[in-house]
């Protein structure tokens, strides 16, 4: 009993490390290296002998046939077996119509509808089969069918080793299940665990996707699909690249990693790791998170994301930036969280920034709290303190709406408390022009302004110069409403309206209390000069 049990348990050792072995081979194949897959291959080879002799063999017995003839030209205890054969080898039966049965190898040769029986739930189907005994390996050729609980396999050539439970093919198969058909050129199907293992040209077709890999394994008990390499999964709705990643076939779930991207007609999705659910069209991005949009020329960046088709809007945090692309000069924007909402055709529809927002161009700096892009009507509107800078103007309100042309400032309006400041003396950086109102609205062209009205309680202070630069005079104007004509950034004529009150100062006549309208705050510490300063606060 003793010596029983312990060459049980050298089984059960052997039958482990086949298992791992063979999945250290498959992993192998991973590391796209051929020497580490040489040796595990040689590896695998070597353990074989092992595991086949570490039990002792059984004769092959025969059960029944209609016939039985000896021919000496088949060899010495050659055995012609015709007719409804039946052999059995331990607890398994073999059925076939005809057979040579070989004493001397305990082996035998089988052919026509042959049926190996190895369990209630698992049989295997050929025309042609070869038997060993001592091995306890067959080998099936033509029309070989492998019915299993849970899946069908089918393949021209098929070896099965019933002492490992394991079918394995070299020359192209495929299996078959209840939602999916797996076909590649080589196969290996544990049928204890379910699980089967594929390499080269492998393609799973699903009802609603296709997928192609270099190595997959595939669950037949919870038909999920692991894969191993350069994966492509196609369907109507996306395509989808990674190089490592798992696939819930039974509730459409899936994660990719390695390279991955989703890819639409509108948008481009990327990240270190990408989660996705089909049914609910929702998606989950993490690390190096990019969405590109095509249609508005706009790519959204950042460490984490999520993206609900079917409620249309996604967004992305933690070092959230957006990138609108001009080829003359691209806005780059950072907010805390960027949140898009899409319409039906899923195209983006509005771009909102919430907190602490600040964006960077060459011709037109911005910092508020809160940002919407409506892409629409291509409009941008700025919420909570927000602080526009243009060439050398600063310009301040409760709210900013700019409206864009051609990717260009067409009009700016500057809503409740709106002001605007820009320097005098470039060089001591101490006198500033100014104007204030409630409401402003500046007219630009070529990105310069032009003309500014404003409407409501309207104030100005301007230093009048010389074509040499030397001080005329400081202007002070209020008035109900003014307007403002520029010319290269620079005021020629104000026209105040209605209520006026102008004067002409030397500037010797007036405080520095004088020189600054009520509100007034030069914040250029805070103006962003490159697009890194996005981050900085």
């Amino acid at each position: 009993m003793f010596a029983k049990h312990v060459a049980t348990n050298k089984l059960n050792i052997y039958m482990l490390t086949f298992s791992n072995l063979c999945k250290l081979l498959f992993n192998g194949f991973n590391t796209g290296n051929k020497i580490i897959r040489i040796l595990l291959i040689a590896l695998l080879h070597i353990s074989l002998p092992l595991i086949i002799y570490s039990q002792k063999p059984t004769k092959v017995k025969l059960i029944r046939a209609n016939d039985l003839k000896y021919d000496k030209r088949l060899g010495e205890k050659v055995q012609r077996l015709i007719g409804d054969v039946i052999l059995k080898h331990d607890s398994t039966y073999l059925y076939c119509d005809s057979a040579y049965l070989y004493e001397a190898t305990n082996s035998f040769d089988g052919f026509g509808n042959v049926h190996i029986k190895v369990s209630d739930t698992l049989n295997i189907y050929s025309n042609l089969l070869n038997y060993n005994g001592n091995t306890r390996i067959a080998e099936l050729h033509k029309n070989v069918i492998l019915i299993d609980k849970k899946a069908t396999l089918y393949t021209e050539h098929l070896w099965y080793n019933r002492l490992t439970n394991i079918a394995y093919y070299h020359t192209g198969g495929r299996i078959v299940d209840k939602e999916n058909e797996l076909i590649s050129k080589i196969g290996y199907y544990y049928t204890d665990w379910k699980e089967a293992f594929f390499r080269d040209s492998v393609v799973l077709v699903n009802p609603r996707y296709i997928m192609n890999t270099d190595t997959m394994m595939y669950n037949t008990e919870t038909d999920i699909s692991y894969f191993y390499g350069p994966t492509i999964i196609t369907s109507d709705e996306n395509f989808i690249y990674c190089e490592n990643g798992w696939y819930d076939t039974r509730n459409d779930k899936s994660q990719f990693k390695e390279n991955a991207y989703i890819l639409t007609e509108e948008q481009k999705l990327r990240g270190d790791s990408l989660y996705y659910d089909r049914q609910l069209n929702y998606g989950e991005a993490y690390y190096n998170v990019s969405l590109t949009d095509t249609v508005q020329d706009m790519i959204i960046l950042g460490e984490y994301g999520e993206f609900r088709k079917n409620d249309g809007y996604a967004f992305v945090t933690d070092s959230a930036v957006a990138i609108l692309i001009d080829i003359n000069d691209s806005l780059f924007l950072h907010s805390d969280t960027l949140w898009l909402n899409f319409d039906s055709a899923q195209n983006i529809e509005y771009l909102l920034g919430y907190y602490k927002t600040k964006f960077y161009r060459k011709d037109l700096q911005g910092m508020c709290d809160s940002l919407v892009y409506d892409f629409a009507d291509s409009t941008i509107f700025l919420y909570k303190s927000p602080v526009l800078w243009s060439e050398e103007n600063q310009l301040t309100a409760d709210s900013v709406r700019i409206a864009l042309s051609n990717n260009q400032i067409d009009t700016l309006a500057l809503i409740n408390s709106a002001f605007i400041i820009s320097i005098d003396d470039t060089i001591s950086m101490s006198t500033f022009n100014q104007i204030k109102g409630k409401i402003m609205t500046g007219y630009f062209r070529d990105n310069e302004m032009e003309k500014v009205k404003i409407f409501g309680n309207a104030e100005s202070i301007f230093y009048v110069r010389e074509e040499s630069g030397g001080l005329l005079g400081i202007n002070k104007t209020s008035s109900n409403d003014m307007n403002i004509y520029l010319s290269d950034n620079e005021v020629q004529i104000v026209t105040p309206i209605k209520n006026v009150d102008a004067h002409m100062y030397p500037d010797h006549e007036l405080t520095p209390k004088d020189l600054s309208l009520k509100g007034f705050k030069w914040i250029e510490d805070r103006r962003p000069m490159r697009k890194e300063d996005i981050f900085v606060w």
